[in-house]
């Protein structure tokens, strides 16, 4: 088979994470059959699935972050009623006096001991989570379906710095409601998201109640449309969807009741998502022309199945999916193209996917895109063969490129466009995290080779002439990092 050395370069940038350096030979294989090198992924049983050591489901990590708050709030009342004593028994601080200095050689009495602080179970779960995510990316072959991953977490985002528990469940919420659905079909991935316990907290859900319920006639407590506005408008059906206000506010009481249980465990196990009927609207609700009868938690199940089949759906989908691989202005044959195999197949996600690969579209695009930050951190440590051990550079990275894993600034996640990325201060901070991997690295690694193992011969004869003309190996590293090949997908 000839070799295609362009289209391997497609292979590991467009779609993948890069060519990954050490003993693997990436780039060679993807030559030798670009679609096939990241078709095969698509192909491997739960590839998408996450299962690393110590990770924990979102019921347990929620009583670890019940139990860490209540030790938390003990340690304060005993020292606020330590301070009372202290108060109560007229004791002051008092100033001691100058010792004679014969006392004052004498060694100190060792400061009485503070007690213990609680374990931050929710900075260390973060953390596990993220190192887990990383080294998948790192190790994964072609990376496609990572990709495919951070591409629906981010379409499905919440963000780590809601609270507490949504810090601790960031990475449960990914790993349980996006990864088993992303070569699935959407509405499961829809429904999973829309009652994870992670999304509800996001927007609030647990605190709508509807106005005409049990408990919105006791407590005087009413709708939070935060959950069903940002369904339609950035799940589904988009802005220009369709649907009017008064369809947020009929979605918004379909979905009353939808929450999770909390620490008494009253509605079900503790950080389980549980219909709350006292909390339900009751009664039969009209949205988008059609009426739903009042089923309980199926009322709302009902209602996404048809949004998710509904065709702003179907071309919402598409044209989001193509902006991101391919350019930000999708081409609109290939969203077309997408769009009507969503329709056909039910919105078979792993459909949709072939679609993008089997398209020529999809393989003729300039690589006008520019990497995300987290891309660019991820195919840093592939191409060195470096499968990290802590995940705090990466974190740190990613914090000064403004990308903070799992913590986009809204519901609507991180931008997809070369607008957000490629302004001059952008490219700057990349410069700088350029400069300090290569000067972590030193003259270890040959960044001649290097371009070889990422862009074999699609290298451009500028790009190899600049990084021959360095004065430095740190410096032919440095540009490397930042040259079209490593930055462009």
């Amino acid at each position: 088979m000839a070799r295609d050395p362009h289209g391997a370069l497609l292979a590991l940038n467009r779609f993948g994470f890069g060519a990954r350096g050490g003993a693997a030979s990436d780039f060679s294989s993807a030559a030798s059959d670009p679609r096939g090198f990241v078709k095969a992924e698509l192909g491997r049983p739960n590839a998408a699935l996450l299962d690393a050591p110590g990770l924990q489901e979102t019921p347990a990590l929620a009583q670890a972050v019940f139990d860490y708050q209540r030790d938390v709030k003990q340690q304060r009342e005993l020292a606020a009623k330590s301070m009372q004593d202290m108060a109560a028994s007229g004791d002051r601080p008092v100033t001691p006096e100058p010792r004679p200095m014969a006392d004052a050689m004498q060694p100190k009495m060792p400061p009485a001991k503070e007690p213990p602080k609680p374990l931050n179970v929710i900075q260390k779960t973060f953390r596990a989570e993220a190192l887990a995510r990383i080294q998948r990316a790192t190790m994964a072959e072609s990376g496609f379906v990572e990709r495919l991953v951070t591409f629906w977490s981010n379409h499905f985002c919440i963000s780590a710095n809601k609270g507490e528990l949504a810090r601790a469940w960031a990475g449960a919420f990914e790993r349980e409601a996006i990864r088993p659905h992303v070569l699935g079909h959407f509405n499961d991935m829809l429904r999973a998201v829309e009652q994870h316990p992670a999304m509800i907290f996001f927007l609030d859900n647990q605190q709508s109640v509807g106005p005409q319920s049990r408990a919105g006639k006791n407590r005087k407590r009413g709708l939070n449309e935060n959950l069903a506005r940002e369904i339609m408008e950035l799940h589904t059906l988009g802005v220009h969807g369709g649907y009017t206000q008064d369809d947020v506010t009929s979605l918004a009481r379909i979905i009353t009741g939808w929450t999770f249980a909390g620490r008494n465990g009253k509605l079900a196990p503790p950080g389980t998502f549980a219909f709350n009927p006292n909390a339900h609207e009751p009664g039969p609700q009209k949205l988008l022309g059609k009426i739903y009868e009042d089923t309980g938690v199926a009322q709302g199940e009902a209602a996404l199945a048809d949004i998710a089949g509904n065709p702003a759906t179907a071309k919402f989908i598409a044209a989001k999916f193509v902006r991101h691989f391919i350019a930000d202005d999708p081409p609109p044959a290939l969203v077309a193209k997408l769009e009507t195999t969503f329709r056909k197949t039910d919105g078979d996600l792993r459909a949709m996917t072939l679609a993008l690969l089997d398209s020529d579209e999809a393989w003729r695009a300039p690589m006008s895109k520019i990497r995300t930050p987290y891309d660019y951190l991820i195919a840093s440590g592939r191409m060195m063969g470096q499968i990290p051990g802590d995940p705090q550079r990466y974190l740190g990275g990613l914090n000064v490129l403004g990308q903070p894993l799992w913590t986009p600034a809204g519901p609507n996640g991180f931008a997809d466009t070369n607008a957000a990325w490629a302004a001059p201060e952008g490219l700057k901070l990349r410069l700088d995290i350029a400069s300090q991997i290569s000067s972590r690295i030193g003259d270890a690694i040959d960044p001649r080779a290097l371009l070889d193992v990422v862009a074999g011969d699609a290298a451009s004869t500028e790009t190899r002439q600049t990084i021959e003309r360095a004065e430095s190996k740190q410096q032919a590293f440095a540009l490397l990092l930042m040259s079209p090949e490593f930055q462009r997908r």
